[in-house]
């Protein structure tokens, strides 16, 4: 097995290790405060948007400017008018496989 193997072997472990004991020594009969459970129902939304425009406006280190920003704002659209998911996904493939044709 190479050394990349091995480490993520052992990343995978230690996260699934984390994960199962917390509750176990933690037990349930402890709540987060309220405004932490609050945070932690915000923090995902943010982190999800600033990943995607990240995949979508760089390349190899640099800002790049084409057809993926078409159907991310197309999809945020489709969103902003309660489109189901399957459909906006379907949406903005289409805008940027027609923006790849016409455009280039």
């Amino acid at each position: 097995m190479s050394n990349a193997v091995i480490v993520m072997v052992s990343l995978a472990g230690g996260t699934y290790v984390l994960k199962a004991f917390g509750p176990l020594l933690l037990s349930n009969d402890r709540s987060l405060p309220l405004w932490l459970k609050r945070f932690a129902t915000l923090i995902p939304t943010p982190l999800l948007a600033a990943l995607v425009m990240t995949s979508t406006i760089t390349n190899d280190d640099q800002i790049v400017v084409d057809a993926r920003i078409a159907g991310v704002v197309a999809a945020i659209i489709a969103l902003s008018k309660r489109v189901p998911f399957v459909f906006v996904v379907i949406i903005a493939a289409a805008v940027t496989a027609l923006w790849r044709l016409v455009i280039g």
